[in-house]
């Protein structure tokens, strides 16, 4: 009876440590995944209406799946001269209408305007809404636009995240256009949900950086985290080096690269790069993990809003059991913590369907990694 009781003890400490914080509109999410190069980021590798469609959100919803984030670019939704493009505005109603049919609630992201790339750096751009009162202006036109367009559906049943991956050099420049946003936002829809990440990639150690507005529940906090990133980006050839063009091997868990391979590699990158990649001499596992997010668990608690991780995900360059085993902790660490997630991606190389690069895009489910994701 003592073990028993015992058992019970821990099974209810466990559901209390992952309980979170709730919002009045109820909009109510755990599991989600990322539906990318789509509305974001098309690369062109399908037709849009082959990419996705209603037949991917019954699946999302079978595998048990409560949420989809929804990227969406302005280079997607309008033409240069700032005419909405309709085409692209039905397929957004249309993923709606299948997220509804399938009981599956919608996060629509403004993953990138013109004006701003969350990795502009690194594709030779520069991002100039952190300096043009016009860029800006025309950032919150397009929250007006979006707003006019999707206020009717329900509060929980689709909520907002204003910008994917703030990259401003200073973080008060972000926080004074989440101040103009939300003020928008709420003047015309009070009680829809708002998605609020931290400047700089949303990386969690940033959080208490984020000025978050006052009184207001229906918020929730946001992190991304690709760390680390020696082994997530394993070959990547489109961030900095040393990533792109170290050749070794990597592992999880443990020491993702040993010390003296680490410090070679890292003779000749830049410098900007490299405290990006100093922690892959470190011991990673579930407890780097919970040291990694403290951060932003510590501020969602202060605040008593619900904490979200709103991308995370390994590529398939890395050994096979490593990569499931990198699934396995993190989503572990994410529920003992109660942070509702969302995996990068339903399609692409980092996804939950084989990859076998662009002359195989129909790659078949990858059952692993997607029991690795729902811990069963």
């Amino acid at each position: 009876m003592g073990a028993i009781l015992a058992m019970m003890s821990l099974s209810i400490s466990s559901l209390a440590a992952a309980a979170a914080p709730t919002n009045p509109s109820g909009f109510v999410i755990q599991r989600g995944v990322n539906l990318s190069h789509w509305l974001s980021q098309d690369f062109g590798w399908c037709p849009k209406e082959k990419w996705i469609s209603r037949n991917d959100f019954r699946y999302i919803a079978s595998l048990g799946f409560d949420h989809v984030r929804l990227p969406v670019d302005e280079i997607e939704l309008w033409r240069e001269d700032g005419r909405p493009n309709e085409t692209n505005f039905d397929l957004l109603n249309k993923a709606l209408g299948w997220a509804k049919e399938f009981d599956l609630r919608v996060i629509v992201d403004l993953h990138s305007v013109r004006a701003h790339h969350f990795n502009a750096s690194n594709e030779g751009g520069h991002n100039t809404l952190w300096t043009d009162k016009a860029a800006q202006d025309n950032f919150i036109d397009l929250w007006r636009q979006l707003s006019k367009r999707l206020k009717s559906y329900p509060n929980d049943f689709l909520a907002y995240e204003i910008m994917n991956e703030p990259t401003a050099d200073d973080p008060e420049d972000w926080n004074k256009l989440v101040v103009r946003s939300m003020e928008f936002i709420r003047s015309v829809e009070p009680d829809r949900v708002i998605i609020l990440g931290a400047n700089m990639w949303q990386m969690p150690h940033m959080m208490p950086l984020l000025k978050v507005p006052e009184g207001d529940r229906n918020i929730i906090l946001s992190m991304h985290t690709y760390t680390p990133l020696m082994f997530t980006h394993h070959k990547a050839n489109w961030v900095p080096a040393p990533i792109s063009n170290y050749e070794g091997s990597v592992r999880y868990p443990g020491v993702v690269v040993e010390k003296e391979r680490l410090d070679e590699a890292m003779k000749n990158s830049p410098a900007s790069s490299l405290d990006m990649v100093r922690n892959a001499s470190e011991h990673w596992g579930p407890k780097r993990f919970a040291e990694e997010f403290a951060p932003a668990i510590k501020r969602a608690k202060e605040l008593n809003l619900q904490l979200y991780c709103g991308e995370f995900g390994c590529l398939p360059t890395v050994p096979r059991a490593d990569r499931l085993a990198y699934y396995w902790d993190i989503v572990g660490v994410f529920e003992e913590n109660g942070i509702a997630w969302a995996n990068w991606e339903y399609k692409g190389d980092f996804g939950i369907f084989e990859w076998h690069g662009l002359d195989g895009l129909n790659g078949a489910p990858d059952l692993q990694l997607i029991d690795a994701l729902m811990q069963r």
